[in-house]
């Protein structure tokens, strides 16, 4: 586990973007996993001026979602694809089959979990993860309690994830169920990168750091990985004993 601390979330930001340009360089068709929130538009904004440079060339680049919603698909505001696709997919103009995500939508939820996870067997696996971290130390829709042996699956929404959804959100939302990777996913990928910003975070950033490791923080199960990588501002290191 290593930690860049970024004066500022511009220069986290900034940080992760370069270090993701270094690795890709040797990946010809990388299979990136990106997740959707606050913290990662810094990385998205990055990408984009990159590639305005040619610094990056990300039409060789697959995309995959780390979740979604139940219920929820694409064109409805606040989903996870909803906010990819306006973050990150339509400003670098991604081709459609470059990308896969869960469908909320679906009807059955094992064939689409089955789906997702043909998908990264079929890419030879996750390069990168770039990952978010909830206010109760989730991962992805990997909720306190969950296994970390399993793989993509159906999630039980906990009651912090539901309050802290709705912001996505321009009336209330029940949010009731995700599908996402599972840990055992995302302990394959090649390289995870873990993006904290802001005041709010300073706290269970560092239970995710510092404290035991437990199915009870899904964030905890991430430091065994040979290539974790926590990218953070001051203000959500703040907390932290040797910032």
């Amino acid at each position: 586990m290593k930690i860049f601390i970024g004066d500022t979330y511009e220069l986290m930001s900034k940080q992760v973007a370069d270090d993701i340009a270094g690795i890709i360089q040797t990946a010809p068709e990388p299979l990136i996993c990106v997740a959707s929130g606050d913290s990662p538009k810094g990385l998205y904004k990055e990408w984009k001026q990159q590639q305005e440079k040619k610094i990056i060339d990300v039409r060789n680049w697959h995309f995959l979602g780390l979740d979604e919603w139940i219920g929820l698909s694409e064109n409805d505001e606040g989903s996870c694809r909803y906010m990819l696709n306006r973050d990150l997919f339509l400003p670098l103009n991604i081709h459609p089959e470059k990308i896969c995500c869960f469908d909320g939508n679906t009807k059955d939820t094992t064939a689409e979990c089955n789906r997702v996870e043909n998908y990264i067997h079929q890419h030879a696996g996750i390069d990168i993860a770039i990952l978010g971290l909830g206010m109760n130390g989730h991962i992805g829709l990997n909720e306190p309690g969950t296994s970390p042996l399993l793989y993509s699956h159906v999630s039980t929404i906990h009651p912090v994830t539901n309050a802290v959804g709705q912001k996505y959100f321009s009336k209330p939302q029940q949010l009731t169920q995700g599908i996402t990777l599972g840990i055992a996913t995302l302990m394959k990928a090649k390289y995870l990168f873990l993006l904290v910003s802001g005041q709010k975070k300073a706290g269970i950033l560092k239970q995710a750091i510092e404290d035991d490791v437990t199915e009870q923080l899904p964030a905890t199960l991430l430091r065994s990985h040979p290539q974790f990588y926590i990218y953070t501002d001051k203000d959500a290191a703040s907390m932290l004993k040797h910032p």
